[in-house]
């Protein structure tokens, strides 16, 4: 089985966060994922409302998302399990991501301060 990519802390570029964020599937993927304590499974966040994202398309989301260092992907059986690193990125980007998130509408509570 190929190893998973994560970049380090040091290695991630605002500009690799700009990008995956550009999309708005990605966002909403990335700020459902934000807005839980415990991250979810690939599956369980393709639901967006009002459609559901195909498999494949959710497959490269997540890619993009895991390669931009914003989320961190594990193995569990045959789901993914998916976190935000949004602490780590806010040490290294003090309110990048919040500011994005609050642009398109989607920064969930738990990101939201004081």
């Amino acid at each position: 089985m190929r190893p998973i990519f994560h970049p380090a802390l040091e290695d991630i570029k605002p500009e690799a966060i700009l990008y995956a964020l550009s999309d708005p599937e990605r966002v909403a993927i990335f700020a459902k994922l934000a807005g839980t304590a415990c991250g979810g499974t690939c599956s369980a966040l393709a639901d967006l409302g009002d459609r559901v994202i195909p498999k494949s398309s959710l497959s490269n989301h997540f890619k993009v998302l895991r390669e931009s260092g914003l989320i961190r992907s594990e193995r569990q059986g045959v789901e993914m399990r998916n976190q935000t690193r949004c602490a780590e990125l806010d040490e290294r980007f003090p309110g990048l991501v919040s500011a994005i998130l609050t642009a398109y509408g989607q920064l969930p509570e738990q990101l939201q301060t004081g």
